[in-house]
């Protein structure tokens, strides 16, 4: 699982240093082969390979691979993506394409989402949580959902 949010650097030759707890967990789950993508152009994801690969086969398992809507994606994430490793120091190129269009130099924040990780210019990150904050109805959601999965509420 991963978690909680860095504050990280690209360097001048465009690699992000991952955060050390990211780092462990990702490298011992899933090895060093990242996915590193976009489905918006607003962040970047870095997907564990073994991931990405079950999202894949997913999507492909179940026929999914001609809706319009799957084939979007594919174009989207293929269009921003590149498979990159991660190197001896900890760290994964975020490639032009990517770096360009999500705005990322210098300062940004790493976020954990679950399996995989988002990469944000720190100022776009603020500004996206300002503009869509997390509110009470979002909060009964989840606590519905949760309540239907396990019985386990949030407060």
């Amino acid at each position: 699982m991963l978690r909680g949010s860095f504050t990280a650097k690209i360097d001048e030759k465009c690699r992000l240093k991952i955060p050390r707890d990211f780092l462990t967990a990702i490298e011992e789950k899933h090895g060093r082969e990242l996915f590193v993508t976009s489905f918006d152009g607003l962040c970047a994801c870095l997907y564990p390979m073994s991931v990405w690969v079950e999202i894949e086969q997913q999507l492909g398992a179940q026929g999914l691979v001609r809706d319009p809507e799957v084939d979007r994606f594919f174009k989207h994430t293929s269009f921003y993506g590149q498979a990159a490793d991660i190197d001896n120091q900890g760290r994964v190129l975020i490639h032009q394409r990517l770096r360009e269009k999500t705005g990322m130099a210098g300062e940004v924040d790493v976020v954990g989402s679950f399996d995989h990780l988002e990469v944000w210019n720190l100022e776009r990150l603020k500004a996206d949580l300002s503009a869509s904050p997390f509110t009470d109805a979002d909060r009964r959601v989840v606590a519905g959902l949760l309540r239907q999965a396990s019985k386990i509420t949030i407060p």
